[in-house]
């Protein structure tokens, strides 16, 4: 074995009370930083102090050392505290119906006393690799995310042409327009843009033109005067004066009506607004960047926006791709967000199953991003194991047919439906559902092991 400092080695946690096993086990695990604890306390102690990667659980722990309640205990709390931790449960005690429940609790793996040193070896090397690959998974989802323009997460060449035309554009004074389906990220574009010109240090204000009634639209972009109309208790600066050296945001500007259309042409042409019921001409200077999931040719064509209007704001345009254009964007993002919410809302969900995979990038995704974080957002609550499976994202058999999928991703498609619906037809029983489905029960043991599904 290497030379290589105690501290460097990876840190092995061994729950086990038997003094005999400890020592055995000690020295099969030479190549790594070995802390022993003997009852659930000193394991979680152990947790807090050294944060191991992989802890190996023996569930007959006193004060229950016959039983499995105080195994169980602690493999929940250990879980509880740090998710990501791969437990390997160990126990001669039912030895099937416990690994069945140490599986559905969270437990990385399960091996049956008597111990077999080389076997219980490559079970604890495989979660030292699985667990580091995780956690540079993470590490590259996170640095995506805080590196890519305006925070956007992606790797697809069709966004890298959007965020590179924006990083050119973004020091020019100029107005942009953003042209895409809704729940693209035309917001968060907008504020990258704001955040990467000389106007940084000022505001960036958003207003949803669709969102308000139109009666209320001047007075939220222009503001008013005290006295100008009913409820106009004091003078009120509008959003326009709000962006002042800084950046406005006008979303879905195609629901704008026509009259206020006049308006803000003039603001664009001469950079000076008037307030509800004022008379004087208020010098601004504020950027416009504004965004619209609608044709707006089509509208100029029909007379429902300014031609001329439409020429000042559409001074740079710039197309989003829908999802389902963007190369491996959605297989990406769909990691990043069961990461982000698992943290706060599920902490026993570690990532996707092959079969929510296969699901994500099979489905259109008509809702774009927005439509993903919510399906992501709910598959992590509703999540029963360590895995979001297609059944939790509600695509499992929606997508089937989108795309061709590879015949490995159908088959587990397949089996997951089918054990799903014999042992609802069963109650649960599995020699029943096994009959149903015309195997034994230990092959119905290994698929229920295989895919993460519980009884």
């Amino acid at each position: 074995m290497s030379g290589a400092s105690e501290e460097s080695r990876p840190v092995l946690l061994i729950v086990e009370d038997d003094l005999g096993l400890q020592r055995q086990l000690r020295w099969a695990y030479e190549g790594y930083q070995i802390v022993v604890a003997s009852d659930r306390a000193q394991a979680l102690d152990a947790i807090r102090a050294h944060e191991p990667a992989v802890v190996t659980l023996d569930l007959g722990l006193p004060p229950d050392p016959d039983g499995v309640t105080e195994g169980f205990a602690t493999l929940r709390d250990i879980l509880s505290m740090k998710p990501d931790t791969k437990v390997i449960v160990a126990s001669g005690h039912g030895a099937r119906e416990s690994a069945l429940r140490a599986i559905a609790d969270g437990a990385w793996d399960f091996y049956a006393k008597p111990i077999d040193i080389d076997a219980l070896g490559l079970i604890v090397a495989r979660a030292f690799h699985v667990h580091a690959l995780e956690a540079e998974n993470r590490r590259l989802a996170a640095r995506v995310g805080a590196t890519g323009f305006g925070g956007l997460i992606t790797a697809s060449p069709e966004m890298a042409v959007v965020t590179r035309t924006l990083e050119r554009v973004a020091p020019a004074d100029v107005s942009v327009m953003l042209l895409g389906a809704s729940g693209t990220g035309k917001e968060l574009l907008a504020r990258g843009l704001h955040d990467a010109s000389p106007r940084r240090k000022g505001a960036f204000v958003a207003i949803n033109c669709a969102a308000i009634p139109e009666t209320l639209l001047e007075s939220e972009l222009f503001g008013h005067e005290k006295g100008a109309f009913t409820g106009a208790v004091k003078t009120t600066e509008g959003k326009i004066e709000q962006a002042a050296g800084g950046t406005l945001f006008l979303d879905e500007i195609g629901d704008v009506p026509l009259a206020l259309q006049v308006k803000l042409l003039r603001f664009l042409q001469e950079r000076v607004i008037e307030r509800i019921g004022g008379r004087k001409a208020i010098a601004v200077d504020t950027r416009i960047v504004c965004a619209t999931h609608q044709n707006v040719d089509a509208m100029v064509a029909d007379g429902r926006f300014r031609e001329d209007l439409y020429y000042r704001l559409a001074e740079i345009v710039v197309r989003i791709p829908a999802l389902s254009e963007r190369t491996g964007d959605a297989a990406l993002l769909a990691r990043h967000f069961v990461t982000k919410y698992a943290k706060s809302m599920n902490p026993g969900v570690t990532g996707l199953a092959p079969d929510a995979r296969a699901a994500v990038d099979a489905w259109s995704w008509p809702g774009n991003v927005r439509e993903l974080e919510n399906r992501i957002k709910r598959a992590v609550i509703m999540a029963d194991g360590k895995l979001v499976t297609a059944a939790d994202l509600d695509i499992d058999g929606k997508a089937a047919d989108a795309v061709a999928l590879n015949l490995r991703a159908v088959r587990e498609v397949a089996d997951r439906k089918a054990i799903r619906h014999a042992l609802a037809r069963a109650e649960g029983n599995i020699s029943s559902a096994s009959r149903l489905l015309g195997i034994s029960r230990p092959t119905l043991y290994d698929l229920l092991k295989s895919y993460d599904l519980h009884v």
